[in-house]
């Protein structure tokens, strides 16, 4: 099988083309100056240079806040441009695993993880742009592909909260972190491992929507004393804070716990704990610098 992974540069796409390679497949990984998914032309050129029988597109635009005062660039990356590549993928015959967001929900529910067939309802120019990709991608190829919703992304390629809690542990005695946004904490390493095990099962008999996040749930300030504890710091460091100390234009989400009931479907094993997880990511985080 051949594989195609978009946004290569990023945090998701670098540790997506990592497993690929890992397991041995025939990936060819395109960073956003050899292939702009908003382009026609470059995404029919990538697909008819490299044949790919499945992409997985990890292009998009992130930055949540900009957003709210540039919705349409971030829903030509968002929305068309997944549009383009499933469409592509329909004329070539291949498949397409894209990446999706816990923002396409309110984030207001309060006890009950959002399952995968749960109502969208987006509440920033961030989630709707992410919203109109996977119903592009559902309409243009909908017996070839999957939408993959993951959240609170961390890894070791790049800038994110981890990072940052371990510059501000070494550079301040005290950081205030939010206590009232609860999510699942989620090494995008584990992520690309759920993408390369979900690739070669996407077809008529196995679609749709997926959840890849780790399980389990905490607030930023859980996450962020995990962090202190995992380095030998005290946690006691971290103080709690509510997001009305750190106004942003667009509203982060109160609630992001993602269900995962469709990954027994597919006959593969429950996301792991996120503590877990972050366990096993902080040595390689700390030993990387960022890039």
């Amino acid at each position: 099988m051949k594989w195609l992974v978009t946004g290569a540069g990023g945090m998701l796409g670098r540790d997506t083309v990592t497993a690929l390679t890992r397991r041995g497949q025939d990936v060819t990984g395109l960073d956003h100056a050899a292939l702009d998914i908003t382009s026609l032309k470059s995404v029919e050129e990538a697909l008819a240079a490299h044949h790919p029988d499945l992409v997985v597109n990890c292009a998009a635009y992130t930055a949540v806040d900009d957003a709210e005062t540039d919705e349409r660039t971030a829903l030509r990356i968002n929305g068309d441009g997944p549009r383009l590549l499933a469409r592509a993928c329909a004329a070539t015959g291949a498949r397409m695993l894209h990446v999706s967001t816990d923002y396409v929900f309110s984030g207001e529910a309060r006890t009950d993880a959002y399952p995968e067939n749960h109502p969208t309802a987006p509440r920033t120019a961030y989630g709707r742009t992410k919203l109109a990709g996977e119903q592009a991608v559902l309409a243009e190829l909908p017996e070839r592909s999957a939408i993959v919703r993951t959240a609170w992304l961390y890894g070791v390629h790049g800038r994110n909260f981890v990072r940052t809690m371990l510059d501000l542990e070494a550079s301040r005695d005290t950081v205030d972190v939010v206590d009232d946004q609860r999510g699942q904490p989620t090494w995008s390493a584990d992520v690309a491992e759920r993408l390369a095990d979900l690739g070669p099962l996407i077809g008529p008999g196995l679609h749709g929507v997926f959840h890849a996040t780790c399980a389990g749930e905490a607030t930023w300030y859980d996450l962020a004393r995990a962090v202190f504890d995992g380095v030998g710091a005290d946690p006691d460091r971290v103080r709690p804070t509510s997001s009305a100390a750190y106004p942003r234009p667009a509203p982060r989400p109160a609630y992001s716990v993602l269900a995962h009931d469709r990954w027994q479907e597919a006959s593969l094993p429950p996301p792991r704990d996120w503590r877990d997880a972050l366990h096993e990511a902080l040595p390689l985080i700390r030993k990387e610098s960022p890039s």
